[in-house]
């Protein structure tokens, strides 16, 4: 396993994150101990969870799983809060002090934990202040509960508002973003991965695998596979277009003449781009992370990496998912999701 910095801190991250919003809703408990604890074994020193996942199952997984290590200490352990918590409250969202302070107390408690290593914001809140979060978030860093914060789906410009204002007052700044980015959707190309290059910020890169599309296990002729592309759309009604399918059949031809699974290929492509700090697995079995770990034995070559980019070109969104997903909606009263 490789580690590499946590953007500008002194932290080393694992070359891959293993991500558990499958647990505790796709992926049952004693499945999901295991599978932290395989992850460990094989070098994972990053994991990714967030309050929102199964309503806090995951952390609590998550917790128990770190517990039973007995690594703690050595594990560099990332959560996240926005998301609704409780449907009748409308101050259990956002990014609020009143709810950051709640959230995290809260995701402390469900991991057992004394500390957060990595604290993110899940989504941007366009009802709240920067200046409000940030400053909640510093007092948080400062009381020992929280070690680095980062964000999650901020646009390029939002990233440098932030820095700004941490600047301008005197605050802990974000070190981290957590962005949408794979072969389908390499939106991040245009401003989020420069911006985050100019200053200092990690990239955790969130769904590299699209839920499941680059597999390879949907075919044009068949989408009958188990998962989240079950019968060609998603869970939101969104539909793979022929586009995709060309990606996807360009894919699979590729990694069979490197002997990789398509998975594996796209992680490796991921991993390697300017700016990624580390990919975001997250697998629903013990055999889809066993297929991710290996993505780290795959080398690309310069010949590879312009073959990729003639068939999912940079910039470039094959598959427009995140644009017409809430994920980018900074209007006002996004916290209504």
């Amino acid at each position: 396993m490789d580690y590499v910095s946590l953007g500008r801190t002194g932290v080393k991250v694992s070359r891959l994150c293993l991500g558990t919003m499958m647990f505790g809703r796709s992926t049952g408990e004693k499945e999901s101990l295991a599978m932290i604890e395989h992850a460990l074994g094989a070098g994972v020193n990053f994991v990714d969870t967030a309050n929102g996942y199964a309503q806090g199952e995951s952390e609590r997984i998550t917790g128990k799983a770190i517990a039973r290590s007995g690594r703690r200490a050595e594990l560099v352990i990332a959560t996240k809060a926005f998301m609704p918590m409780d449907g009748n409250d409308p101050n259990a969202r956002g990014l609020s002090r009143r709810h950051l302070i709640q959230a995290c107390e809260d995701s402390l408690k469900r991991m057992g934990t004394d500390w957060i290593d990595l604290y993110q914001m899940h989504r941007p809140d366009a009802d709240v202040p920067i200046d409000e979060t940030l400053r909640a978030l510093d007092d948080l860093i400062r009381a020992g509960k929280v070690r680095y914060i980062g964000t999650s789906m901020f646009a390029g410009w939002k990233i440098v508002e932030a820095l700004w204002a941490s600047k301008d007052l005197g605050l802990n700044r974000f070190v981290s973003e957590q962005c949408a980015y794979h072969l389908l959707d390499r939106t991040a190309d245009r401003e989020v991965l420069p911006a985050a290059q100019s200053f200092g910020i990690a990239v955790l890169t969130w769904g590299p695998l699209c839920g499941g599309l680059l597999t390879g296990k949907y075919r044009r002729d068949d989408q009958g596979a188990e998962g989240r592309w079950h019968g060609g759309k998603d869970n939101f009604g969104r539909p793979v277009t022929p586009a995709a399918f060309d990606l996807i059949e360009a894919l699979i031809a590729h990694a069979a003449d490197k002997g990789c699974t398509p998975s594996q290929l796209a992680l490796a492509w991921n991993a390697a781009q300017p700016g990624v700090t580390t990919p975001i697995i997250g697998p629903r079995t013990m055999e889809q992370l066993v297929d991710n770990l290996g993505a780290l034995d795959v080398e690309l070559t310069p010949e590879d990496a312009e073959r990729i980019d003639a068939a999912a070109p940079p910039k470039s969104a094959t598959l427009r998912y995140y644009d017409a997903a809430i994920a980018t909606d900074t209007r006002p009263n996004l916290g209504r999701w």
